[in-house]
């Protein structure tokens, strides 16, 4: 381990890649919205799309770990087994759920009865999933493929393969155009261009593989186990955040609109914000020190804060031409998602912190403390649920869904922190790997 003291240039080096990389994803789903917002029925399209994402994230959320235990636990051949295993038993469960709710009565039932969706986006859904039910295997590779290079310090492979996948979703929305339409052509690009950037990654991780860092003692299959389903189960539960808040907006009287809003603006934070999830992976690969975390923490504010104002521009002076005229929204969303866009501006700067502190409780073995965060803030939209539904406030409900979703951002935050200082002295001053 080197003694040198973490230095922004090589934060830099390691986080703007892996920045490219969440804009470069946020990308296609922008491109992908933006592509609806221009078919004839786009208000159904666009709701229906984003309800498949919002029931697919939350199903396939286990999965999106594969990175952070692949940087935690890949150290050899033996725990690269027990890793795989892992990624495999997790993405066959993801896939049967996913074909429950598109091909039998299931679906129903979770999109009507228990989110509320009005039954034609709930139709334009299902469409989605039929397609999206291929996606867990590919994302799971994808994901290990992820760490491996992370975790050797070649983020800027993972940034390629992901820009190939943009360059790629074109020729796919224009293909899948001549067979499908509304949501179900949205969700034809998304699955293909995965399929495609988890070919490209597979194939660099291949190339590089004599980069990665093997060690004399590795982690049993039980010990990676014990590790990882706390993450998956973490992650599981940070999805019930938009399901839960789609479910209220949806219940309220301008139910679709507020669907078709918050899927908009969903995209632009995953663009925008999205980036700063990447901290946990930073801290967990580049912290040795106190002094390494504070250059860290300087370097999360900086970004946060730029990314914020981007926001503001977005929502603000940038509205007609962002939103407008390179998205093709139409002026009616446009205009009803202003103001709820712009009080996203304080949004990465919570993501960021908390991710900060997710890293620190992933790198010191804490997994189960992530899990009880989520818990916590996915009991605070439950309390607030039936208060909303039932009084039926006088605000849009695109106001309400980013109300609730910043402020129980601000909750897992104190949570997380509460629970940090908790821990003993030298606990906290520990590397955390």
């Amino acid at each position: 381990m080197s003694d040198e003291r973490l230095g922004y240039r090589e934060i830099a080096l390691f986080f703007f890649p892996l920045l490219l990389n969440v804009q470069l994803m946020s990308i296609s789903h922008t491109i992908i919205n933006g592509a609806l917002a221009r078919l004839d029925d786009y208000v159904t399209a666009l709701a229906g799309i984003s309800v498949a994402m919002v029931v697919h994230l939350f199903i396939a959320s286990p999965s999106y770990q594969n990175h952070t235990v692949t940087i935690a636990m890949a150290r050899g051949r033996k725990s690269l087994t027990g890793v795989l295993i892992f990624i495999f038993l997790v993405a066959g469960y993801v896939a049967l759920m996913l074909s429950l709710i598109a091909f039998t009565p299931v679906g129903d039932l979770v999109l009507i009865k228990l989110l509320g969706t009005p039954e034609n986006v709930a139709a334009e859904a299902r469409k989605a999933l039929y397609i999206m039910a291929l996606l867990p295997f590919f994302t799971g590779i994808r994901g290990f493929c992820q760490g491996l290079l992370i975790r050797a310090r070649r983020t800027g492979l993972v940034s390629f393969a992901t820009g190939v996948r943009v360059m790629a979703l074109f020729a796919y929305l224009t293909l899948g155009s001549w067979w499908f339409s509304g949501a179900q052509l949205g969700a034809f690009a998304l699955v293909s261009c995965v399929i495609t950037e988890t070919l490209v990654i597979l194939w660099l991780t291949w190339r590089t593989r004599s980069a990665f860092e093997t060690a004399a003692t590795e982690k049993t299959t039980w010990q990676i186990f014990r590790y990882a389903f706390p993450l998956a189960y973490s992650s599981c539960l940070q999805q019930t955040i938009p399901l839960l808040i789609s479910s209220i907006i949806g219940r309220l009287s301008d139910g679709s609109l507020a669907l078709a809003a918050f899927g908009v603006i969903r995209g632009f934070l995953f663009l925008l914000a999205g980036p700063m999830r990447n901290l946990q992976q930073a801290y967990m690969t580049l912290v040795k020190t106190v002094d390494d975390f504070r250059t860290l923490l300087h370097f999360s504010l900086i970004i946060s804060t730029t990314l914020g104002l981007l926001i503001m521009l977005t929502a603000g002076p940038f509205n007609q031409l962002v939103l407008g005229r390179i998205l093709g929204v139409e002026s009616e969303l446009r205009l009803y998602l202003r103001y709820p866009l712009a009080a996203c501006a304080f949004y990465p700067l919570f993501y960021g912190l908390i991710n900060l502190l997710r890293g620190w409780f992933a790198g010191a073995d804490l997994t189960s403390r992530l899990g009880r965060s989520t818990i916590f803030k996915s009991c605070f939209l439950l309390l607030a649920w039936w208060p909303l539904v039932k009084s039926q406030p006088p605000v849009s409900g695109i106001a309400i869904a980013i109300g609730l979703l910043i402020t129980a951002e601000i909750l897992e935050g104190l949570y997380l922190y509460y629970q940090r200082q908790r821990q003993p002295e030298e606990r906290r001053r520990l590397a955390p790997l």
